[in-house]
């Protein structure tokens, strides 16, 4: 199966009911339906679609590790950061970092390859996942990320973040990385 709305009722918690979470919430937010997105450069060739004149967005690059101790972690970074994974363990202070696959990918954040996304929060932080993000994202005026699936991209105002992660029950280790 892909990672698009087409197969959500199979994820632990679909987008549509993710979405309806947030409206709840009384999350501001914008949503951009489009084709699937597995990869930065795949969004680059829609992501201008999505600007909001004079906007400042901050659109991300999400890495999905593991560390030979089997712990988990989310790392969210801005799309075109360079990224080391012997330099980013030390700086996390954790030990070598390896990509996890689609299997435990699915099983602790609920969701397939390409959709990966801070949202997916939702449900690794029941599974004992932690959540970096890179700080750089506080600056900007709205932060883009998939809904659990990869055909959607909904774009948060940065206000509305420590919302979302405090709803979530999330706790985001911030990373200074300039």
């Amino acid at each position: 199966m892909d990672a698009s709305s087409a197969y959500q009722d199979s994820l632990p918690v679909s987008s549509d009911a993710l979405l309806e979470r947030l409206d709840g919430w009384g999350l501001s937010y914008t949503r951009h339906d489009h084709v699937p997105l597995r990869t930065v450069a795949e969004s680059k060739t829609v992501e201008d679609a999505f600007v909001i004149d004079g906007e400042n967005g901050f659109r991300l690059k999400n890495l999905y590790l593991r560390d030979k101790k089997k712990r988990n972690y989310l790392v969210t970074l801005q799309q075109d950061r360079e990224i080391d994974l012997k330099a980013l363990g030390a700086k996390l202070g954790v030990g070598n970092l390896s990509f996890g696959s689609a299997d435990r990918l699915m099983q602790h954040l609920g969701i397939r390859p390409g959709a990966v996304s801070p949202l997916a929060m939702v449900t690794g932080v029941d599974m004992g996942v932690r959540f970096f993000m890179d700080r750089a994202a506080l600056g900007a005026d709205r932060v883009y990320m998939h809904p659990l699936v990869n055909d959607r991209t909904l774009g948060l105002p940065v206000a509305a973040l420590d919302t979302l992660f405090e709803k979530l029950g999330v706790t985001v280790e911030w990373l200074d990385l300039d």
